[in-house]
């Protein structure tokens, strides 16, 4: 797909809400739902070159599941093996955990090893 201007990119959102209720749950091959899928296409190329998403850091991935399993900072010294002064350095970003440590947490909290690793 060639460059996507703005102008095109608001035009395929604007598409998209119209087509979205006469489409949901045609047969793909239908001529509305071949189209929704192709403005979708232009609204994803625009936004992955306008909005890109960086990946989260250790420290984010660690203190977002922290919040989402429920655990504070000591719990998860323990479960890991370190002291909680050090899970505090890891949630701040001052310092990156080992890759033996990384495994743990990967664990501990149930983060994908390749979103650690940052990959």
């Amino acid at each position: 797909m060639g460059r996507i201007t703005e102008m095109q990119y608001q035009y395929a959102l604007e598409r998209i809400e119209d087509l979205l209720p006469v489409v949901n749950g045609e047969d793909p091959n239908e001529e509305k739902a071949v189209e929704l899928s192709i403005y979708s296409d232009i609204v994803i190329e625009y936004e992955k070159e306008h909005f890109p998403i960086e990946k989260p850091t250790p420290a984010e991935l660690i203190q977002a599941s922290l919040i989402e399993k429920q655990l504070t900072q000591k719990e998860l010294a323990s479960k890991i093996g370190v002291s909680p002064s050090r899970v505090n350095d890891y949630v701040s970003g001052r310092a990156e955990p080992t890759l033996r440590i990384a495994s743990r947490l990967c664990l501990a909290l149930g983060i994908a090893p390749a979103a650690m690793l940052g990959l």
